[in-house]
């Protein structure tokens, strides 16, 4: 099993997020610092500032939320899920777009972290 490990800058808030509009499952929660979602075969874990994850790196970079690099969520009626998540509040950055293999979406948790949503053809 493969897990993906996202930086946030509010763990309540990104377990908020991804539980109630994505679907996903708290598995535990490590106070304000981590927590562990799971959604089908996918965990996530989220770190917060106060993580380990999340202390600088020796040549002083810091850990940041944000980027374009994304886990991938295959779904079933992506116009509909849109519709729900932007109503909802949900941040897009871009509008539904085709390709030969399907349709896809990028929205963003409440840190600006990236998540494709997929419908396959």
């Amino acid at each position: 099993m493969a897990s993906v490990r996202y930086i946030v800058r509010d763990v309540t808030a990104a377990v908020a997020f991804y539980s109630g509009a994505l679907g996903f499952t708290l598995r535990q929660q490590f106070g304000p610092a981590m927590a562990i979602l799971a959604r089908g075969d996918l965990t996530l874990w989220v770190a917060g500032p106060h993580a380990s994850a999340s202390k600088p790196m020796p040549d002083g970079r810091q850990p940041e939320p944000g980027g374009w690099n994304r886990f991938v969520i295959e779904v079933s009626g992506l116009d509909d899920l849109v519709a729900r998540l932007r109503a909802e509040g949900v941040a897009f950055r871009n509008d539904i777009v085709s390709g030969p293999g399907g349709r896809q979406i990028l929205c963003e948790d409440p840190s600006g972290n990236c998540i494709e949503l997929f419908e396959p053809a």
